[in-house]
């Protein structure tokens, strides 16, 4: 499935047309609270009167969503007959909306989890608010259940439509420009180098790597079109993930989000950084079917889509932009990196082309962190 891209203008004037062309008459509107902050939401409250569209708000759910605020949007889609499902918000709300839609035609006397998926042919649009998950272009969805991360997969709940509205980025902390570009950016990354790598993922990274690389100032400076480059950008790195999957950078940092209370995108940041150096220093240990000098190639061919003259330079530049950025290094406990190294999904690391064992993540992990203040 091709997914459109519509372009916001200030009356939404393309998201108007598909609406009213589809047909769309009761949409579920999965979003977070910060909507009363965005201009958006004038254009929701405005549809009852000048289109006769009830627009049905779901909004109970946190980040880190679990089953059971999936199963209440499920309850709340059928009790008012909804026919379509508009997420707007970052990765929590998307994958909310991600799993409405799986779920709305199963069995709601059973757990969906352990239910087959079967498609549908809901229509499903995306507003994402900030520019680096990329969860508006993948087939991957998170809830949690019973406390358990529930990694949720399936190619129907791609959003069929995505609305790239730079508005939605004017408000956003420089702090979370900052992360979820970073965010963006590893995705491109990863991807380019991950096991599952193909010809189209590597040119979704390498388009995503130039666009971030070209616009990150100006983005940071609320320039409109550098952020419509940024969505742009995110999106496409995200199409690149939803070929081949991320790697160990991502991996890595889960933990530290949630150890040391910093976003995702600055924890993917820190823990890609060193990955990069320490897997152009050890190409000996790949675990590409493609070999070793295939991933010597590969990390040129990142180089190069950063504009660097070689790996280690390309790795040196990533790292600059981490520290250039403000984003901080942790300070960790000696005690911590046991349980750090432990928390590594292994499987993840099945797409890494480095073999890392615990003992190269605890190396990582110690270059990564401060200990008492000091590397």
């Amino acid at each position: 499935m091709k997914q459109i891209v519509l372009r916001a203008d200030e009356k939404y004037s393309g998201l108007n047309n598909f609406i009213i062309e589809s047909g769309i008459k009761r949409p579920l509107l999965v979003c977070d609270n910060s909507i009363k902050y965005l201009r958006i939401n004038e254009y929701f409250k405005t549809l009852k009167n000048k289109l006769n569209i009830e627009v049905i708000k779901f909004d109970s759910f946190m980040p880190n969503p679990t089953y059971e605020s999936v199963v209440k949007g499920v309850e709340v889609y059928h009790k008012n007959k909804c026919d379509a499902i508009i997420a707007v918000g970052g990765g929590s709300a998307i994958d909310v909306a991600k799993c409405i839609k799986l779920y709305s035609n199963m069995n709601t006397d059973k757990n969906y989890l352990n239910q087959k998926i079967i498609p549908n042919d809901i229509k499903f649009i995306a507003v994402p608010t900030t520019a680096g998950t990329g969860s508006e272009s993948t087939r991957f969805a998170v809830i949690y259940f019973n406390g358990e991360k529930q990694s949720v997969t399936d190619s129907s709940c791609i959003p069929a439509v995505v609305v790239m509205d730079t508005s939605v980025l004017k408000t956003l902390p420089e702090y979370q420009k900052k992360a979820t570009m970073m965010d963006a950016l590893c995705h491109a990354v990863e991807s380019f180098w991950s096991v599952n790598s193909t010809d189209e993922s590597k040119e979704y990274s390498r388009r995503a790597i130039q666009l971030i690389l070209r616009n990150k100032d100006l983005y940071l400076s609320n320039d409109d079109a550098a952020n419509e480059n940024m969505l742009k950008a995110a999106n496409i790195a995200g199409k690149a993930i939803n070929i081949t999957q991320t790697t160990a950078g991502h991996a890595m940092c889960y933990k530290l989000t949630s150890l040391y209370g910093i976003a995702h995108g600055h924890a993917a940041a820190l823990c890609t950084a060193e990955l990069f150096k320490y897997m152009i220093l050890h190409t000996e240990k790949c675990i590409d079917k493609r070999g070793k000098s295939y991933l010597k190639t590969v990390f040129g061919e990142i180089a190069k889509a950063m504009n660097c003259k070689s790996a280690e330079k390309a790795a040196e530049m990533f790292s600059k932009m981490v520290t250039d950025l403000g984003l901080s290094t942790p300070i960790a406990d000696k005690n911590d990196f046991s349980l750090l190294k432990k928390s590594v999904n292994p499987d993840r690391l099945k797409n890494n082309p480095v073999y890392l064992d615990e003992v190269a993540i605890d190396e990582i992990y110690h270059k990564i962190l401060n200990i008492n203040g000091e590397k």
